[in-house]
């Protein structure tokens, strides 16, 4: 089952090495706001996008493979159907821990897989949101 409790979804953004796939270069957009402020709060952005070179100060991996640094979460930015051959890179990894699909973005069978590799998951959740819900001081 995907997490969806306070406390695992806490216990998830302890983690603080994240591979944005899908990661833009676009401030607009989703997919540059949250990881950028993610990266306010202390994480490290691996961000991928194989048409950026950079992004949020730091190198844009063309692929999750391409990372070569540890990754704990891989955050996807990319639309449901993508999401089996995300998982399928990040199950290949032995560094990843959990698996966040952004607000609109699930896909059970892909969910399934990860999980039976047992790597949590998140599905259709804003990462910022939750993080701003569950972890931000109040006072920042």
């Amino acid at each position: 089952m995907p997490v969806e409790t306070p406390d695992e979804l806490r216990r998830i953004l302890e983690y603080d090495r994240v591979a944005v796939v899908g990661a833009s270069t676009s401030h607009e957009k989703a997919a540059h706001i949250v990881p950028a402020y993610l990266q306010r709060h202390g994480y490290e952005i691996r961000p991928i996008n194989p048409t950026a070179t950079e992004i949020f100060g730091e190198q844009a991996a063309d692929s999750l493979p391409d990372v070569a640094s540890p990754i704990d979460i891989v955050e996807i930015f990319r639309p449901s159907e993508e999401v089996p051959e995300i998982v399928a890179e990040a199950l290949d990894r032995d560094d990843v821990k959990a698996i966040w699909m952004q607000a609109g973005i699930r896909n059970d069978e892909a969910a399934r897989a990860a999980e039976a590799a047992g790597v949590d998951v998140v599905q259709d959740r804003c990462m910022k949101v939750e993080h701003g819900q569950l972890i931000r001081n109040p006072m920042d």
